[in-house]
């Protein structure tokens, strides 16, 4: 796909963004370690459906959305595509599994290149937050539509934060060297939006190592948006929170029949 076919920022006009379809990476690429042994962690079972399906239908359940690229494990795209074609997925949204890199930058990047070139609107969702409701992916999406290249959803912060000097020894007690001021913080979240353009560029651009692709498109100059998250779109890193995401799952059915 040749960068031609790709939206310029700088080009895209606001009643072009109103109009851009809107499709949806989920790098699964990742082991999980922290979780234990057993299969990656896009593929633990959360209330008996894997953690990944319920990532791909939480992006699904979003009418701007047209497509789900999912990035699997470079080994493991069969797998990945049999475990889809098994579960019942909205018929409104194609599907396409890719294989992946060996880390989540490079694996995104491939997820990029097999969008097709009439999608404008992109968002990257982590496999591992499987919860985030349909209201908080249509926020993101209706923030890029409105002309942001860069938008993420995020929460404020509950905890006072300390900025410390790391230990040269693991476990060892750590000096605090400052203490910002929580009320500009925020924790982010995913799915994070954005102009397919910018996107692209940061990933052509950037090469060191990242938590997220919205610190890519900040590394670029281009402007980064917060709209609200939600606290049920945490991520599940550690057994607890596989065991919170349970509870959240089990009260959904109850009350939501989700």
């Amino acid at each position: 796909m040749s960068d031609e076919s790709r939206p310029s920022p700088a080009r895209t006009s606001p009643d072009a963004r109103t109009n851009a379809r809107t499709a949806a990476v989920i790098p699964a690429a990742g082991r999980g370690v922290r979780l234990g042994p057993g299969a990656p962690k896009a593929l633990r079972a959360l209330g008996g459906t894997p953690m990944l399906i319920h990532a791909v239908r939480a992006m699904a359940a979003s009418r701007a959305l047209s497509l789900v690229v999912v990035v699997a494990p470079p080994d493991g795209a069969a797998e990945v595509k049999s475990l889809l074609d098994a579960h019942a997925l909205p018929e409104r949204t194609d599907f396409l599994v890719v294989p992946g890199g060996e880390s989540r930058q490079e694996s995104v990047r491939l997820g990029l290149e097999a969008l097709p070139p009439e999608y404008d609107i992109v968002l990257v969702h982590d496999a591992a937050r499987p919860l985030v409701p349909v209201d908080t992916v249509d926020a993101v999406i209706e923030a890029v539509r409105d002309g942001a290249p860069a938008v993420v959803p995020a929460l404020p912060l509950a905890d006072t934060v300390k900025q410390v000097e790391p230990a040269a020894v693991p476990g060892e007690p750590e000096p605090v060297v400052a203490t910002p001021e929580r009320a500009r913080l925020r924790a982010v979240q995913t799915p994070q939006g954005f102009d397919r353009g910018t996107l692209v560029r940061a990933h052509e651009t950037v090469t060191g190592d990242v938590t997220d692709d919205a610190s890519m498109v900040e590394q670029l100059g281009s402007a980064v948006v917060v709209v609200p998250g939600h606290e049920e779109a945490f991520k599940v890193t550690r057994p607890l929170d596989l065991v919170l995401a349970e509870a959240v799952l089990a009260r959904r059915r109850l009350n939501d029949g989700f």
